[in-house]
C-alpha cells in the first residue's frame, strides 16, 4: 500500500452541497469503517445535507448511484468491498461496479467517489477500511475525493441549479 503521489484533499468550499452516501451491507465490520470515514470527511468539510442509503452488496451500487445521483445531490460516495474467492465472480463483481459507478458519473455529471475495496483476503480489506490498525483510510478519500470534484465543477452548473 502506498500513498506515494496521492494529492492532499483538504476541501474549501463544499458547505452546502447535498451528498449522497451508497454502502453495501456486506462484510459488515469493513463497512462500517468505510462509512465512518465517509461520514467523517463530509463533517470536517462542512456537509451537513447527508443522505446514507445501504443496498445489498456491491453489485447494487451502481443503480443506487444512478437514482441517488439523478435526485439532485451534488456528489455521491459510493462505498464497498469485494473479496476474493476460489471463483469468477470476484472479477464479474468488481467489473460491473467500477464500469456502473463510472458511468454514472459520465452519465449525470455528478462526481462519484469510489470507495469500493477489491482485495485478495479480509485482512488487505481492513488495512484500507479505516479500521484501528488500518493504514488507510478509503471511505475518508472518497468522500474527499467526490467532494474536491464537485466544488471544482461547481463554477459549470447551469444557472437553474439544474445539470447541463
Amino acid at each position: 500500500m502506498s500513498r506515494e503521489g496521492a494529492p492532499e484533499l483538504a476541501v474549501e468550499g463544499a458547505a452546502g452541497l447535498r451528498v449522497a452516501v451508497v454502502a453495501s451491507r456486506w462484510h459488515d465490520e469493513i463497512m462500517t469503517g468505510l462509512l465512518d470515514g465517509a461520514q467523517r470527511a463530509l463533517r470536517e468539510a462542512g456537509v451537513d445535507d447527508v443522505t446514507v442509503v445501504r443496498v445489498p452488496g456491491t453489485f447494487e451500487l451502481p443503480v443506487a448511484a444512478s437514482r441517488l445521483a439523478a435526485d439532485g445531490f451534488d456528489a455521491v460516495v459510493a462505498l464497498g468491498v469485494v473479496i476474493r474467492g476460489g471463483t469468477p465472480h470476484f472479477e464479474y463483481v468488481c467489473e460491473a461496479a467500477t464500469l456502473g459507478l463510472t458511468a454514472v458519473a459520465e452519465r449525470t455529471g455528478v462526481p462519484v467517489g469510489f470507495g469500493v475495496l477489491t482485495c485478495d483476503d479480509e485482512q488487505q480489506a481492513r488495512d484500507r477500511a479505516g479500521l484501528p490498525g488500518s493504514v488507510e483510510d478509503k471511505g475518508y478519500e472518497a468522500a474527499g475525493a467526490a467532494l474536491a470534484t464537485a466544488v471544482t465543477l461547481a463554477p459549470w452548473r447551469h444557472p437553474s441549479g439544474g445539470r447541463r
